[in-house]
């Protein structure tokens, strides 16, 4: 009869239960804009007014409780003849067992803490029972309805069952008894007797041992058989699990006490009994003796106990007749690589059939079905990065040229799911969705049919956060487990979590990076280990995927997995079906040293001190090189000398990036990132001076070139299909300093690159659904900013364009490729065919050209020779494994 209606301004929406002590509905407060839970007081009860006054005063003294684990009372209200309490609305399920003791253990904290505040406000909740805790979609627990068995009923009544509000609603309603929901009751509110606190401490053991057995502690047919239980019995210990810990079992002892006087007198003893205790399983605990039973009562226990004895030999002998089977050992296999690889980037399909990696140079991807001793590469793949499966295993997803992409794993095309501006890391859901991180920026879906991504995070550089990466989904697709890039080193990194329903972030796990969820637990359990990867090992740490919670302590559990420790990454992926699949190796950093690779792709080293190289420039006389240096928000900005063989470091704070030389060679000019915000700056580059900010760039992605003449610095603006390319006035300029666009469009430009002559700007466009180098003629040929023509140099995909001194040549790479491009020097641009120069490095390898453009300096690749991985090692049964090293290490 209440659905649809409006009362005041609650317009309730759906019933959410009923009973002896009223109906309960969701109801949206449309003055807060939140939904709430209307419970509706008995017709009879609103009609008396003694009864109603001292709700009054009790719900008062209730609505003082504030703490998160308690559900909050926001008021008391009155519409249209009928009274109602406004409650907190708590989604989610009741609680309910079994749960295995980790899980058991983060609910009895919850409880606890619900309890002790509401105890030390004098405030007894009187009907505690898993109908009343709630599990939230977060993984939060909320006490419901604290107090209101008194505020309703009132502490004394005539009734037997005076505190016992399911029972009271005989007195309430004079109608049916509802059966079964007086097994939590404590035994002197079994026998009608005044309670106190300990009534909730004794409702909390009922509890805790439901939740272990998924049996009540005192069930029985009818409230009688419960309170006879209640009375006279002991609850079964041996339905336990048998790795309950002794302090866990010694909690129930004590809180199932029928004697008030040995029972727990405070509910925060509990929690120091549960800290304090060994946490070690212990063999369940003898039957209490008879003596502390009522005496009339004895006999019954006694008999009951023979009985149960024998029934329980019976049981253990034909158990241990029954031949069960023994845990299947765990087994390691290696698999050999067709081409090294310095980075295989392993995923294996969810059902554990077939297992994708990278390998050669440009690297492309290779798949093995698991029932056949070869791998076959995928064609379409060349340059991949970072392959995942869909959840059937029928697609793999990577990252190519910018770009997230998918293919079917039986061949075919390749389809451009959108653009993107680094590979880190995606997961795929079965509900279609991708989520994946973003360089620069925190985590994204989208849908595997492609589209425009949505973010869903964004690092807090107030908390010194500087990425979100390495996104994996939870079974279930409720949340999903990342990594946050915190400093320079990903040994301080954090794995949290993300509730996809509400968006609420939580960190579990300090000083780990590349966190995956492992479903170890019994099948249809929500139990497993968060497992993670730290300076070349991984660990596990047991989580409850319920509470979405750590329930122990992290333990090593494979060494020798290769990561990277400058990204996070790590080369490590599982099946469902308990199997791991990593590349061998330890903690690298990228980039290693700096190499000469000469028009034939043979690689010279250079003397260079091992660090992690990335964007790097030759001075205008090719003496000089300024390199960014770094990873993970901390990267800074240095100057080699190549004669000499020595690094100068000019920035000291902050995240600096793509260095450029200004023309007369003087200054290194870089885009500065400190404190969230973006500014292109300069420096001497002598390391004299200090850096010197020449305008605010917020937006910005990136310097990529100055005029021959000094007077406009190309830099892009925005990231993924935002992209353009702006132009910023050189400080003593003429006219106006301000920023102007040089090509916006709906598509993606970035890499502008002046040619030497002033003439051209050379660029990188998404408009043909790829990358591809472009030319369009510079402002001061073409008149306004982007006017002219325009000419595709590439065919088969490019990025990274880079002119030749003399202008006669122009350079990009493709797919790991160094290709070239004849031009002819005149008024109107024209261009040849691309040419392959040689095959080095990955899509992402950085690089310049030297004044004679017969060398390329680039940071050693590692794709070749020394270093390169050459097998992929894999366990089988590895899931076992993890729960013996967790269980000899707890």
């Amino acid at each position: 009869m209440m659905m649809g209606k409006t009362l005041g301004h609650y317009q309730v929406l759906d019933k959410l239960g009923a009973g002896g002590m009223g109906e309960v509905y969701r109801a949206r407060d449309t003055r807060l804009n939140r939904d709430v839970a209307l419970k509706f007081l008995p017709a009879a009860f609103a009609n008396d007014r003694e009864r109603l006054a001292r709700f009054e005063r009790e719900a008062q003294l209730l609505a003082a409780l504030n703490h998160p684990n308690i559900a909050v009372i926001h008021g008391l209200e009155e519409s249209d003849g009928a009274r109602f309490l406004v409650l907190e609305y708590v989604p989610g399920e009741n609680l309910s067992g079994p749960l295995p003791p980790e899980e058991a253990l983060l609910i009895a904290h919850q409880v606890i803490d619900a309890l002790e505040e509401a105890h030390e406000k004098g405030i007894v909740h009187r009907d505690l029972k898993p109908a009343n805790i709630k599990i939230t979609p977060e993984g939060k627990l909320k006490v419901l309805d604290f107090g209101l068995a008194k505020a309703l009923v009132g502490d004394p009544i005539d009734e037997v069952a005076s505190n016992s509000p399911t029972l009271a609603a005989t007195a309430l309603t004079r109608g049916a008894v509802l059966l079964g929901t007086a097994a939590y009751m404590s035994p002197e509110q079994a026998r009608g007797k005044k309670v106190d606190k300990r009534a909730d401490i004794f409702a909390f053991g009922s509890v805790l041992y439901e939740v272990l057995t998924g049996k009540q502690a005192f069930g029985g047919d009818t409230i009688s058989d419960s309170l006879a239980a209640i009375l006279t019995k002991e609850p079964d210990r041996s339905l336990l699990p048998a790795s309950t810990p002794a302090n866990l079992r010694r909690l129930l002892d004590r809180c199932l006490e029928k004697d008030l006087k040995r029972r727990l007198r405070d509910i925060g003893e509990a929690r120091i009994l549960l800290e304090e205790a060994p946490v070690e399983a212990a063999p369940a605990a003898p039957a209490v003796e008879a003596s502390k039973r009522a005496p009339w009562g004895q006999w019954v226990p006694w008999a009951i106990a023979a009985l149960a004895v024998v029934g329980a030999g019976l049981a253990t002998w034909a158990w241990w007749r029954v031949p069960r089977p023994a845990p299947r050992p765990v087994v390691r296999l290696s698999t050999t690589l067709p081409q090294a690889s310095r980075y295989p980037w392993v995923a294996l399909a969810r059902d554990g059939s077939r297992l994708a990696f990278l390998a050669g140079s440009p690297p492309r991807i290779y798949l093995r079905l698991m029932d056949q001793l070869d791998a076959k590469p995928i064609a379409g793949t060349e340059g991949a990065l970072a392959p995942f499966f869909s959840p059937d295993g029928q697609w793999v997803g990577f990252f190519q040229a910018g770009k997230w992409k998918k293919i079917q794993v039986i061949g075919g095309a390749t389809i451009t799911l959108c653009d993107t501006t680094g590979p880190e890391g995606a997961t795929w859901g079965t509900d279609g969705t991708i989520i994946f991180g973003t360089s620069g920026k925190g985590l994204s879906k989208v849908s595997a049919a492609g589209g425009k991504p949505q973010v869903l995070t964004t690092p807090d550089p107030k908390k010194g956060e500087t990425a979100h990466r390495w996104p994996e989904l939870f079974p279930g697709g409720q949340g999903v487990v990342f990594t946050i890039g915190a400093g320079g080193s990903y040994d301080d990194a954090k794995i949290a979590m993300l509730s996809l329903n509400t968006g609420e972030q939580r960190v579990v796990v300090e000083g780990g990076t590349f966190g995956r969820y492992v479903p170890t637990g019994p099948p249809g359990s929500n139990t497993g280990h968060i497992v993670y990867w730290r300076t070349g090992s991984l660990f596990a740490v047991p989580f409850s995927l319920r509470m979405l919670q750590v329930t122990g302590s992290p333990v090593p559990i494979q060494e020798g997995v290769l990561g990277v420790a400058g990204q996070g990454w790590a080369d490590f992926s599982f099946s469902e079906t308990g199997a791991l699949a990593y590349s061998p190796g330890s903690s690298e950093e990228l980039g290693g040293t700096l190499v000469w690779v000469d028009r034939q792709g043979q690689a010279k080293p250079l003397p260079a001190p091992s660090r992690q190289y990335r964007e790097m420039r030759l001075s205008p006389d090719g003496q000089r090189v300024a390199i960014r240096i770094g990873y993970g928000g901390n990267s800074d900005i240095w100057v080699y000398d190549l004669a000499r063989g020595t690094l100068t470091r000019l920035t000291f704070q902050g995240d600096n990036l793509t260095p450029l030389w200004t023309p007369d060679g003087k200054r290194v000019t870089f885009l500065s990132r400190e404190a969230g915000k973006n500014s292109v700056s300069w420096i001497l580059a002598d390391g004299s001076g200090a850096a010197e900010s020449l305008a605010p760039a917020d937006s910005a992605g990136g310097l990529t070139s100055w005029s021959p003449d000094g007077k406009l610095l190309a830099f892009t603006q925005g990231f993924g299909v935002q992209r353009d390319i702006w132009l910023l006035p050189a400080p003593g300029a003429p006219g106006d300093r301000k920023p102007q666009a040089f090509l916006q469009t709906q598509f993606g430009e970035y890499g502008a690159e002046f040619s030497p002559d002033g003439r051209w700007i050379a660029y990188v466009s998404t408009e043909s659904s790829r990358p591809e180098v472009y030319v369009r003629p510079a402002p001061s040929a073409a008149g306004p900013a982007g006017a002219g023509g325009k000419w595709q140099v590439s065919t088969e995909g490019g990025t990274s364009p880079r002119w030749a001194r003399s202008g006669r040549e122009l350079f990009y790479r493709s797919r790991g490729r160094t290709m070239v491009v004849e031009i002819d020097p005149g008024a109107v641009f024209r261009s040849g065919t691309p040419k392959l120069l040689f095959s080095y490095g990955d899509p992402l390898t950085t690089y310049d050209v030297s004044p004679d453009g017969k060398r390329f300096l680039m940071p050693k690749s590692g794709a070749e020779g020394e270093g390169a991985a050459t097998q992929v090692h894999i366990v089988l049964e590895w899931f076992e494994e993890i729960r013996r090293r967790v269980r000899a290490g707890a």
